[in-house]
């Protein structure tokens, strides 16, 4: 029986498709196989370079401001009031007359007290006379014994009553000169408790005003004794080396953030620790030639306590904490491996850590790219400023 041309034709053709098929099928297997057998490039992360260098250490401790002086305008003699001689809250100058008190009554003292003194001193020059004519006279039996020394007694209390009426023309004097109540110090004063026409007494206990020197100003703050203690420990073993004078060196952040403009110096720390804080006052002074700092404003006070040699920092983008809690950092390795490094962060200076244990000179610390870090994933180091060198371009 004669086959149909139809029916040859059929075959070859579905033949030639499955052909085709099966070799795009082994085309596309040979290349997924291409794809899974290569390695993919390298994690490109930033490092830095650990390099120890000298650090200026700060401690930064709460405080308030304090008056440089203070003195609390009270009257040394009684009397009224005629007059108040200056505008409250202004400046004043040491010596100044602050208020005035009615001197009438001091200057009849003083006259009185000058008329007492020359009488006195007539009666002086009289007896002085009589004693020296005795003298002569009782050498050759002229007058009794009797008489000269009696007359010597005169002389001696004639002198003595000199002495006494000098010293109360003196007294008399200083009191006229009280009755102008002056400031004994520069500064600014605050208002008055008195008016004029009021009556004051000597020494009362109430002030009239008060005058306070705000240019230098103190700055009051708290440190702890331990604190205190390890830095003389470190200072003493030479971890940290005084810097300039030996003299610190304090600088002011204000309440609202800002930083005063003046660097003071530290003046003293006390010796008595405080009971319930277990804590000392330390105490800096600070110009104030414009008067931005008042008493009482709370402040926060930095204090350079010396340079330690040898420091290590490093960004605190490269610390993480592990799962105890504890400071950790990853290292690039010269084979492009990684490796976590637990560390011991001492305290944080701007941007950076203050690294006391777990790293040393020439570590490679990873910055950026810890987000591509996987189990074995191999990496490519590049300084931190070439790594974000693109990043900063896009």
């Amino acid at each position: 029986m004669k086959q149909s041309p139809y029916k040859k034709t059929i075959p070859a053709a579905v033949m030639g498709a499955l052909v085709v098929l099966a070799l795009g099928a082994c085309g596309k297997k040979d290349g997924a196989g291409a794809q899974q057998g290569g390695q993919m490039p390298p994690a490109e992360v930033g490092v830095v370079s650990v390099t120890p260098t000298a650090v200026g250490m700060e401690t930064s401790l709460p405080g308030r401001t304090s008056p440089f002086a203070v003195a609390e305008i009270r009257p040394q003699v009684g009397g009224i009031v005629l007059q108040r001689l200056f505008n409250e809250g202004g400046e004043v100058k040491a010596g100044q007359t602050l208020y005035q008190i009615d001197p009438a009554s001091f200057r009849n003292s003083v006259e009185s007290a000058k008329a007492a003194l020359a009488r006195s001193e007539a009666t002086l020059v009289t007896a002085r006379q009589k004693a020296e004519r005795y003298k002569e006279l009782v050498s050759i039996k002229a007058v009794s014994q009797q008489d000269y020394d009696d007359a010597d007694a005169a002389l001696k209390q004639a002198e003595a009553d000199v002495a006494a009426n000098r010293a109360a023309a003196s007294t008399a004097a200083l009191n006229l000169g009280y009755a102008a109540v002056k400031s004994p110090i520069s500064g600014r004063i605050g208002k008055s408790s008195v008016t004029q026409g009021a009556l004051v007494t000597a020494s009362q206990t109430t002030a009239l005003a008060t005058v306070q020197q705000l240019d230098p100003i103190y700055v009051d703050v708290t440190q702890s004794v331990s604190e205190l203690a390890r830095l003389r420990r470190d200072l003493e073993s030479g971890v940290l080396k005084r810097t300039g004078d030996g003299q610190a060196s304090v600088k002011l952040v204000l309440d609202d953030g800002s930083i005063y403009s003046k660097t003071g110096k530290l003046a003293f720390t006390d010796v008595t620790v405080d009971a319930g804080t277990g804590s000392v006052s330390v105490r800096a002074v600070f110009p104030n030639p414009k008067g931005e700092l008042l008493p009482g404003m709370f402040v926060r006070a930095k204090l350079e306590t010396g340079v330690r040699e040898g420091s290590i920092l490093i960004p605190q983008q490269a610390v993480t904490r592990n799962t105890k809690g504890e400071a950790t950092v990853m290292l690039a390795m010269p084979d492009g491996q990684f490796m976590p490094k637990v560390i011991q962060t001492e305290k944080a200076i701007g941007d950076k850590w203050l690294v006391s244990d777990g790293l040393k000179a020439g570590d490679q610390v990873i910055v950026e790219g810890l987000q591509r870090l996987r189990p074995g994933t191999v990496i490519k180091a590049v300084p931190l400023a070439a790594a974000s060198a693109p990043a900063a371009g896009r």
